[in-house]
């Protein structure tokens, strides 16, 4: 319904931002399939050209793992949505539509914190789209503290709040993972959600992924951190969490090509949601 920006500065994008396209590619090559998981009309224009080029230079094309992402984690949302929480903050939001193209009434708050030059070419590509909801972008550096500039942007930390963090943490070093859920654990109340991904180290150490990963290394967009264990991650962070693999979930969907083992199998590469309340 209504959009406030305090971003205004424009710059060159960061490579680590830029996967922010590729993963809007796909999202839009997802919402083009009979059998998709969900439809985003904005992921299109949101990747442009620099996105279609990534993605098939990388070869992700027909990978389910961001379309299965993106379904869980709108799922997540609406779940904790219909609890009600009325405040989403987007962790390195990047080309998230979510505050746009998921039925999120309008007393819902959705911060966007990201770089301030990505978030002005956000706004750029939207145009002239309007959000359902109330999205308030904050242009941050997510490697330092961004409390001040979440508090200035109107974020009530005595609220119940839904954080999201996609697509993030794999390009953290350990020591910034976790001052990261320091800071959103700084920033929660009772009745709060966190929602994040995590990659586990057994991906970071596959044979049959090193070539993608290679690739990504090769533009600036290193992968540093993986963790067969992120629930115990998030609880010593002070949280209740649960956790479901990737692979599960896609089974489920019915878009997993590949084996739902257990963790631990050799050779076969984890990734995990994990849901955590406070």
């Amino acid at each position: 319904m209504t959009e406030q920006s305090g971003t205004t500065n424009q710059a060159p994008i960061d490579p680590v931002a830029t996967t922010s396209r590729l993963t809007a590619a796909i999202r839009a090559a997802e919402s083009t399939r009979p059998d998709r998981l969900f439809t985003d009309p904005f992921a299109a224009q949101l990747a442009g050209d620099p996105g279609r080029a990534l993605l098939d230079q990388l070869q992700m094309h027909g990978s389910p793992i961001i379309p299965v992402r993106t379904r869980y984690l709108d799922d997540m949302i609406e779940e904790v949505v219909g609890r009600g929480v009325r405040q989403i903050v987007l962790i390195a939001a990047g080309m998230d539509s979510r505050a746009y193209r998921l039925d999120l009434q309008a007393d819902i708050v959705v911060f966007e914190l990201d770089r301030p030059e990505l978030l002005h070419l956000k706004g750029e590509l939207l145009g002239a789209a309007t959000p359902s909801c109330t999205r308030v972008p904050v242009g941050v550096d997510l490697t330092t503290d961004f409390t001040t500039s979440l508090a200035a942007a109107g974020f009530r930390a005595e609220l119940p709040t839904c954080w999201l963090v996609e697509g993030l943490t794999q390009y953290l070093t350990e020591a910034d993972v976790h001052r990261l859920l320091d800071r959103i654990t700084e920033l929660s109340a009772q009745g709060c959600h966190l929602l994040v991904d995590f990659v586990g180290t057994s991906l970071l150490e596959s044979r049959a992924m090193r070539p993608m990963l290679e690739l990504l290394a090769a533009r600036d967009m290193t992968w540093q951190y993986g963790s067969e264990e992120p629930e115990t991650l998030v609880e010593s962070h002070g949280w209740k969490a649960s956790v479901t693999r990737i692979g599960t979930v896609g089974t489920t969907l019915g878009r997993w090509p590949f084996p739902d083992a257990p963790r631990g199998t050799p050779e076969v590469p984890q990734g995990y949601f994990v849901h955590a309340t406070t």
